[in-house]
């Protein structure tokens, strides 16, 4: 059950990227000082679209690093 509302909820946040891209076809300009040099000049859509990708991706690298097991503790069984 739980990875299915997992999967409800992420499929639901692609509706909305696909949604946000579908009326958010003007340029923009994006500014991103730390990394960039420059302006990115590029459609709303696009830039909302990599910044939801780079979540995602943080996400799923933060969620595997808490999943780790401590060294040993396979193959060991009480009895």
């Amino acid at each position: 059950m739980k990875l299915f509302l997992r999967t409800f909820i992420f499929l639901a946040l692609l509706f909305a990227v696909l949604y946000v891209g579908m009326n958010n076809t003007h340029l923009i300009d994006f500014f991103f000082p730390v990394l960039l040099k420059g302006k990115v000049r590029a459609t709303a859509a696009l830039l909302y679209y990599a910044m939801f990708a780079i979540g995602v991706l943080a996400g799923i690298a933060l969620g595997a690093a808490g999943r780790s097991r401590a060294p040993g503790s396979e193959g060991k069984r009480k009895g």
